[in-house]
């Protein structure tokens, strides 16, 4: 995808994770990263913010190194989504073009965190993309002036969404309603909500990187999702969009 051009800045992967436990595997799946950032701003991405979605990669590519999963953080431009130019997700899509270009016809999963998780869905259409993992999601409020978030490019897609209950930064509510249209749209969301938690869900991390490890497994490469996964993609709304995240979810993926 042509960016947009910003003075002296071009979109970049970070440095492959993953590759370095299994040396000389072939790559069989790759993770976008993508982090939080600002509603307007032309500075970079914030380094915690990077951080933020390495520590996921590197639990992720822990996870799927018998696969051989690969994941890059990607450096936007911009932290700023900075109106109709929504220049993260556009990053997004040049992400995966990139990937295709390194690794060939690999399936992709975009992960968010924050803004990061509104660049994933929008970017989700990219025909590389297999799967959205969107984690505390920055949506706008509804209004009325302009069109809703888009849902139709990610027909096909997996979809999972995952929000704390208490979340200050980032209203649960906006990604619950989200969930809702893209269900009509999309059979294959789920969205599970982490009870009493905040916005970086912190109290319940260990249980939402396992999810994100099931979801992205079952996602990439066919593993059988577990059962509170599973029964989030087939029920009905709201049940599936409102799935609790239990205390302890897959302790057995610890390791």
């Amino acid at each position: 995808m042509t960016q947009q051009a910003i003075p002296g800045r071009e979109a970049r992967l970070g440095r492959a994770i993953g590759q370095e436990l299994t040396p000389g595997r072939a790559v069989g799946g790759v993770v976008l990263l993508l982090p939080a950032g600002d509603e307007t701003s032309a500075r970079r991405a914030h380094p915690f913010a990077l951080a933020n979605v390495r520590a996921l990669g590197r639990r992720l590519a822990r996870a799927g190194r018998e696969e051989g999963l690969v994941a890059h953080a990607v450096h936007y431009r911009c932290r700023g989504w900075n109106g109709a130019d929504a220049q993260p997700a556009a990053d997004a899509l040049w992400a995966a073009d990139e990937v295709v270009r390194r690794y060939g016809d690999v399936p992709v999963c975009l992960a968010g965190i924050d803004m990061g998780g509104r660049a994933a869905l929008h970017a989700g259409g990219h025909s590389a993309v297999n799967s959205v993992l969107a984690l505390a999601p920055w949506l706008p409020e509804k209004d009325v002036a302009r069109a809703p978030e888009p849902v139709k490019q990610l027909v096909g897609r997996h979809v999972l969404i995952a929000h704390g209950t208490n979340d200050e930064r980032t209203d649960p509510e906006l990604s619950f309603r989200f969930a809702e249209r893209l269900k009509k749209a999309n059979r294959d969301t789920a969205r599970f909500e982490v009870h009493s938690d905040g916005h970086a869900m912190m109290q319940h991390r260990a249980e939402v990187f396992a999810l994100a490890v099931d979801f992205v497994r079952g996602a990439l490469f066919g593993q059988p999702f577990a059962r509170p996964v599973a029964d989030a993609f087939a029920a009905p709304p709201p049940l599936g969009l409102r799935m609790p995240l239990a205390s302890g979810f897959g302790r057995a993926l610890m390791r």
